[in-house]
């Protein structure tokens, strides 16, 4: 049984879908203004991690992301680049593929764009009307009224005391004090510029927390499983869009809300002015891979702040190299006679049950991760002792395999290949070694430090791997 801890109930419950098999999942995607930075690939990593982990578990995922291309910083950044809102949005929407392709993120079924989808956004405010819950303020932008839905702030815990009915908040992204009357629809002003739309209100354009909600329900239905984004958009983003879904179609919105915890820095939070602000091209042009980054991203559990530093990219490099080289010890170990079958049933067994058993309590990553690494020393003593071969090597490589639908980082990135000059080099000190001209293997060597790679000798003949 597969466990979460749901935001709504603040309690760790079993997961029952609402199609036996099926799961719905929404995700809070990118607002493309800029690139996406490394906080935000958290977030979109541990939402790949609760899919991947739904694949495994044997459910059929319909997984949809949004692309929030109009709110007030598209709409700054395509005046400052003097630019249609459509052509500033294109790069950034182009980049985040690029992005989590690199990282290796299952791409969503469906990536609505929030422009696109104005009618349906128009329908909801219209159903809010009809219910007495939106209004029409003097600046002619329509508002959500937090006193006409009393269930208003659930998933926070809002302090109903404490809200300030009639107080209005026409900005997209407002402090958590402000528990005000938020806009459903903005009335067209100057600076928008050309983006606006005409709407039964007036001419103008959606809030940003009503996109979320009519993409969702268009595309997952009124009421659907899993909800998915970072802690920071519990308020006012999500409990906007619970009010307001709730209110328009009468019913529950979401059934599980799965929140990540913030990502640090260096120890610090991710800021500009202390110059640990990464995107992700920064931290590819420090050298690292993208299968590194990921390592490193799905380390820690989605609910726990996550530290991110070189100094993890660089352990998850000496990581990532022990687990290909015992892969490719196993691809060698595959060729030979069967040998060790029980024993490497016994290892794989022990280490699918641990691996199923931390995914499923909660995504705990720690506990799957444990599996690996067990397994891992399991198998390299079972071949240092050649006590290995055949059936039960393939055996390991398909747990492994299995594994990898969830993790996605045994397989080495395209230009973690050894290139064809330093395998010519490798066998070329090899050659050396057997006409015993010892100076040139060592000359050799040299020449293979100093371009980052070191030679493992194998009794299968040697085995290049980098530093």
């Amino acid at each position: 049984m597969l466990k979460f801890y749901n935001s709504l109930s603040h309690l760790p419950e079993d997961y029952k879908s609402i199609e036996e098999g099926k799961t719905g999942l929404y995700t809070c995607g990118p607002t493309v203004y800029n690139f996406a930075h490394i906080g935000n690939f958290r977030c979109y990593m541990f939402e790949d991690l609760l899919k991947r982990t739904l694949l495994y578990f044997g459910y059929k995922v319909k997984h949809v992301m949004n692309l929030t291309d109009v709110d007030d910083k598209t709409i700054k950044g395509s005046q400052n680049a003097g630019i249609p809102l459509d052509d500033f949005t294109k790069k950034y929407k182009q980049a985040f593929f690029d992005d989590i392709k690199t990282l290796r993120i299952i791409p969503a079924d469906v990536y609505p764009e929030a422009t696109r989808h104005i009618p349906e956004m128009i329908e909801i405010i219209k159903a809010l009307f009809d219910k007495g819950i939106a209004y029409q303020a003097e600046d002619k932008s329509v508002y959500f009224s937090i006193a006409k839905w009393p269930k208003y702030g659930q998933l926070v815990h809002i302090d109903h005391s404490q809200m300030r009915s009639g107080v209005r908040v026409k900005m997209d992204e407002y402090a958590k004090e402000s528990v005000a009357d938020f806009a459903l629809w903005k009335a067209y002003d100057e600076n928008d510029g050309d983006v606006a739309w005409d709407s039964p209100w007036g001419k103008g354009r959606p809030g940003w927390h009503l996109e979320c909600s009519a993409m969702s329900s268009k595309y997952l239905g009124k009421t659907f499983d899993i909800h998915c984004g970072g802690i920071d958009n519990m308020f006012p983003h999500h409990a906007d869009e619970i009010a307001q879904s709730e209110a328009a179609n009468g019913c529950k919105f979401v059934n599980y809300w799965l929140h990540c915890a913030h990502l640090m820095v260096e120890g610090q939070k991710m800021s500009k002015s202390l110059g640990n602000f990464f995107t992700l091209r920064d931290i590819l042009d420090k050298g690292y891979t993208g299968r590194e980054i990921r390592w490193v991203l799905i380390g820690a559990h989605y609910r726990q702040s996550l530290n991110f530093s070189m100094k993890a990219l660089d352990d998850a490099r000496t990581a990532l190299q022990r687990i290909d080289t015992t892969l490719q010890r196993l691809k060698e170990a595959a060729a030979k006679p069967d040998k060790g079958i029980d024993e490497a049933k016994a290892a794989l067994d022990k280490a699918e049950k641990q691996f199923a058993n931390g995914l499923a309590d909660d995504l705990n990553i720690s506990e799957a991760l444990a599996a690996v690494f067990d397994l891992l020393r399991e198998l390299n003593k079972l071949m240092d002792n050649d006590a290995l071969g055949g059936k039960a090597a393939q055996l390991a490589l398909d747990t492994f395999a299995k594994m990898d639908t969830v993790l996605a980082v045994f397989t080495p990135d395209s230009g973690d290949s050894i290139p064809q000059e330093i395998i010519d080099l490798a066998n070329e000190r090899q050659a050396a070694r057997k006409a015993k001209n010892f100076a040139r293997a060592d000359e050799i060597r040299g020449i293979l430090d100093a371009k980052g790679w070191i030679v493992e000798d194998t009794p299968n003949g040697p085995r290049p791997k980098r530093k």
